[in-house]
């Protein structure tokens, strides 16, 4: 009620965030073309974002996307340098487009809106926002649904002009993280995703939730599957495209792998468990000894300094003597830790957690991880239809129904690759069929559409296109059947756009008995 109250507000009193912006750049030591670049994102986001908030549904309202565009200026941006030819930044972003340092609160970017943009939705995000209690995928599956987010932020200014719409796939920074991110969009809704998002705690387990929100909508073996399939995916596409993380977890595995079998031989595991711990006590009774003793205190000083490189020795032995405690407070940590996996549960967790890290490292033995990943897509993308179909059968209402409709064309046009769209996809054109055919059927039965022959096959397949076309408002679109020699066409459009004419194969000889609209007549597809 609240929220419906501040829209209605926003309405009446429109505010000026171009002046709001001007004021606290005015405070920025930015220089003039990063100050310009962010006016100019500013104004073009203002004038697109009515197209891209009705052609995708369910997003961020404009107010507020502006307002957190203009907040993370303010709070999160402290030095924003655009990169000019020949200056010193080139050398500083080498063969990147732009560079963000969240530490410093730095940006250096190339002068491209749509990367600047990026940056600002970059800068404000935490790297880590699933609890460590989920080994391995904490980091990964953070980064798949962060990066999910920056591309989306960045899509009114990219895809939208303020008359049409328009997806250039060379322009998306990943086409993989953005099609799992909006998988997950569509099935559980963009505030879930922006809460977690946002969240800079743990108190709430935002994994768990994600795992009983899936299973609530959409059954236990959807929800496992969905899970199964984006850690999977997290994993691959981390070592795909970070070198470093791959030669990280391929040392990991190593080093699991060794623990895995101690573990295995309980005898063994305990005995070498009560190794480590009398190292330890015995560790920490010497820092006490030395410690509390001025003359083996100076000898350990005299010592150390002499192993360390000059611009690493101890300064006093005062400073020696506190970095001792510090030392003594890490293995007394250590210790309880070790005294935890004496504990038959802790063994048994502490087993699992060794496990199910295994499982994901294991993932970096692939040998093509291209075609991995390809497979795990389509994968995801037919369970994903499936459960989609099962949030199309729950719907009941007009306004629910044509929500679906411009989601399910906005799907179909999402770039699966540099080459094609999902709806385009060889592997899953069953599942998007029937997904397209309950749609249909079920907008028709609301009288949402209209029925354009009782032949159901017909229909489906002149309807059908209402899926690929990038008209902005579907609800002003008219169809005509044109008939040309022995040949029947499909033409849609508005006021404005033309589609171009589509043969309607296999049916050149329909019976007009079976058509429910008219040949060569423009009719309203939306009732």
């Amino acid at each position: 009620m609240q929220k419906k109250k501040e829209k209605l507000l926003n309405k009446i009193v429109k505010k000026d965030y171009n002046n709001e912006l001007e004021m606290i750049l005015e405070k920025k030591s930015f220089d003039e073309s990063a100050k310009n670049l962010l006016l100019s994102i500013l104004y073009k986001i203002e004038a697109s974002y009515k197209d891209y908030e009705k052609t995708k549904r369910n997003v961020m309202d404009k107010e507020e996307y502006v307002k957190r565009f203009i907040q993370i200026i303010q709070e999160n941006c402290d030095s924003m340098t655009i990169c000019k030819m020949n200056s010193k930044e080139v050398n500083i972003l080498g063969d990147k487009t732009f560079l963000v340092d969240k530490e410093n609160k730095r940006i250096i970017c190339y002068p491209i809106e749509r990367k600047l943009l990026y940056c600002i939705a970059k800068i404000s995000k935490k790297d880590i926002i699933i609890k460590q209690d989920y080994p391995i995928i904490c980091e990964t599956l953070s980064n798949a649904i962060n990066i999910g987010n920056n591309i989306e932020t960045v899509e009114p200014l990219r895809d939208f002009n303020g008359y049409s719409w328009t997806t250039t796939c060379s322009e998306i920074e990943s086409v993989s993280y953005n099609l799992i991110y909006q998988n997950l969009r569509l099935l559980l809704g963009q505030e879930f995703l922006e809460k977690w998002i946002k969240n800079k705690e743990f108190i709430i387990d935002y994994m768990e939730l994600l795992k009983n929100k899936l299973e609530e909508k959409y059954g236990t073996k959807n929800q496992k599957d969905i899970i199964k399939i984006i850690e999977k995916l997290s994993v691959l596409l981390e070592v795909n495209y970070n070198s470093k993380k791959k030669e990280e977890f391929a040392k990991e595995k190593k080093e699991i792998e060794k623990t895995l079998k101690k573990i295995d031989n309980k005898e063994k595991y305990i005995e070498m468990i009560t190794k480590q711990k009398r190292k330890l006590t015995k560790e920490i009774k010497i820092i006490d000894a030395t410690v509390n003793d001025k003359k083996l205190l100076e000898a350990e000083y005299i010592k150390r300094n002499e192993e360390l490189p000059s611009k690493k020795k101890i300064f006093s032995v005062r400073v020696l003597s506190k970095r001792m405690k510090k030392e003594r407070d890490e293995k007394l940590e250590e210790l309880e830790k070790l005294n935890e996996l004496l504990n038959p549960r802790k063994y048994i967790s502490y087993k699992k957690e060794m496990e199910q890290k295994y499982e994901y490292l294991k993932l970096i033995e692939i040998d093509d991880f291209e075609k991995e990943i390809n497979k795990m897509l389509i994968k995801l993308q037919k369970v994903f239809l499936k459960v989609y179909q099962l949030k199309i059968q729950k719907t009941n209402e007009k306004s629910e129904i044509v929500d679906c409709i411009y989601e399910f064309r906005y799907y179909t046009v999402l770039p699966y690759n540099e080459k094609i769209n999902i709806g385009e996809v060889k592997e899953i054109q069953k599942e998007l069929q029937e997904t397209r055919r309950l749609l249909l059927d079920k907008a028709q039965e609301l009288k949402v559409i209209i029925v354009t022959s009782k032949n159901k096959e017909i229909d489906n397949e002149i309807l059908k296109n209402i899926f690929t076309i990038r008209i902005l408002t579907l609800e002003d679109i008219y169809i005509k059947l044109i008939k040309e020699k022995d040949k029947v066409y499909i033409q849609l459009f508005d006021d404005d756009i033309f589609e171009e004419k589509v043969e309607l194969k296999d049916f050149g000889n329909i019976n007009k008995k079976d058509l429910e609209i008219k040949v060569n007549k423009k009719i309203k597809v939306f009732n």
